[in-house]
């Protein structure tokens, strides 16, 4: 038996500087880590909306709030999240901007600016049941000044494999086979070694 061992000088490493917004995070006594991507994020619950109070004020980074700009706040989703919000009381929807944090009221997912709740129809109601779905992401142009939008993969359509099952006996994994062919899904049966056998 061979051992190799590399040993390095004693250096500091260079860190990736995480963004204040990317920071675990304590309100009222709960802890919250926000998720490093929103690819794939889908949530259903109660949205609300914020206006007048915090008009002007900053947001959790660094912009000024404006009630009547498109926006949203979310307690986990990584600023610039680009978000499509359904009222599904009505079918109305909305695309949003992540740049806050909140809404740390019980059972609420997301906070929406007063013109993003106006747009679905949220103003009177105060509340509503709602989906939101993660369509991507702006990025900064450092030499423009300005944000563009990376869509996020869609994973509903194209081609991915997905391993349904491992046997050691070929008469199995010609059973499963058979039965998936019968719903009319493409299958492949792939044989590897597992240890020399």
């Amino acid at each position: 038996m061979i051992f190799l061992v590399f040993i390095d000088e004693c250096s500091a490493a260079k860190q990736k500087r995480i963004p204040g917004t990317q920071r675990p995070y304590i309100i009222n006594n709960r802890s919250y880590s926000p998720l490093p991507s929103a690819e794939g994020f889908v949530e259903k619950g109660l949205a609300s909306w914020y206006g007048a109070d915090f008009h002007g004020r900053l947001t959790s980074n660094g912009e000024t709030y404006n009630m009547y700009a498109i926006s949203a706040a979310h307690k986990l989703l990584p600023m610039h999240t680009v978000l499509l919000v359904k009222n599904l009381d009505n079918g109305k929807e909305i695309v949003v901007r992540v740049n806050d944090r909140g809404p740390f009221v019980q059972g609420r997912i997301i906070d929406l600016s007063y013109a993003a709740a106006q747009k679905i129809s949220l103003i009177k109601t105060g509340t509503a049941r709602v989906r939101i779905t993660a369509l991507g992401e702006t990025k900064l142009n450092k030499k423009t000044g300005k944000r563009h939008f990376k869509k996020h993969a869609d994973l509903r359509s194209g081609e991915y494999f997905v391993q349904i099952g491992a046997f050691t006996e070929k008469y199995n994994a010609l059973s499963l086979q058979e039965k998936f062919l019968d719903k009319g899904h493409n299958i492949v049966i792939n044989k590897v070694l597992v240890k020399g056998k």
